[in-house]
């Protein structure tokens, strides 16, 4: 935490840059290491959660290593983003917002991730894949799964 806080100089304008580098650290932001930046930024704890849940980006929970998003846009839901989801829901045994047991995966619904042509889509961390079939989701997932 330290060495984030001293990229940034204490400068309170900068509160969403160190949000955003405490997520990567930690994949998500907990509450002591808010705690902390509000002391050191010398902000009260309120407004920093104020921001932190502000943002769909920011987490106040433990996420997985890796996060499903599937997309439930229109072009998404016409062309079976449900199924999908169900699909993903039943493999990994855990609901949309939800983390698997072994912190493996985070499943979870976005309303578009703007690649309506390639519906439906899933995106895995920084991986889009589009014109997805429930028969590929398991090699998918398994791909992920044994990555070190």
């Amino acid at each position: 935490m330290d060495e984030i806080l001293a990229t940034y100089n204490g400068e309170k304008e900068m509160l969403i840059s160190i949000l955003q580098d405490v997520q990567t650290r930690y994949n998500y932001l907990p509450r002591e290491a808010l705690e902390r930046v509000s002391a050191k930024l010398d902000i009260p704890i309120g407004q920093i959660f104020a921001v932190a849940t502000f943002f769909k980006a920011f987490s106040l929970t433990p996420r997985g290593r890796h996060i499903v998003s599937v997309c439930t846009g229109t072009a998404c839901h016409v062309k079976g983003a449900a199924e999908i989801q169900g699909k993903l829901s039943r493999h990994l045994g855990v609901e949309p917002g939800q983390t698997t047991p072994d912190g493996q995966f985070t499943l979870e619904t976005v309303r578009c991730v703007g690649c309506c042509s390639l519906a439906p889509v899933v995106v895995i961390g920084e991986d889009t894949f589009g014109n997805l079939t429930q028969d590929e989701l398991t090699k998918l997932l398994n791909r992920y799964q044994a990555e070190p």
